[in-house]
């Protein structure tokens, strides 16, 4: 016997409805959307892991841990500062990146805890 996995009737609860569409403003939702985008790729999640672990990196320290070039290590760091994930400074000639704030360190390691418990189930 196959589970149906929606309703059999059309039905819904108009109060918590009109409250939950309410609050959805299309703007923050795509935001939202953005940040997770911006992580969906291997290699940028790689690299938030990695600045989740460590205060900050420099360009070369991130192309070594993804196994790449600076100039895409360099290309992923860049975007993921125009999303607001992350933020650099510059020493001399290295230039060195850090996650943008907590925030962001918390949904890395939300992210990584949630695959951990995913495997063990």
């Amino acid at each position: 016997m196959v589970e149906k996995d929606q309703c059999e009737i059309f039905c819904y609860d108009e109060e918590k409805v009109n409250r939950l569409k309410q609050r959805m403003v299309t703007k923050d939702i795509q935001e939202m959307a953005l940040i997770f985008k911006a992580l969906a790729d291997e290699t940028r999640m790689k690299i938030a892991y990695a600045l989740s672990q460590e205060d900050e990196l420099c360009v070369c320290d991130v192309a070594h841990i993804i196994g790449s070039s600076t100039a895409t290590a360099s290309h992923h760091l860049r975007l993921l500062r125009h999303m607001g994930l992350a933020k650099y400074r510059k020493e001399g000639k290295l230039v060195f990146y850090s996650l943008d704030d907590d925030h962001v360190k918390q949904l890395i390691r939300i992210a990584h805890e949630h695959s951990r418990e995913q495997k063990g189930s």
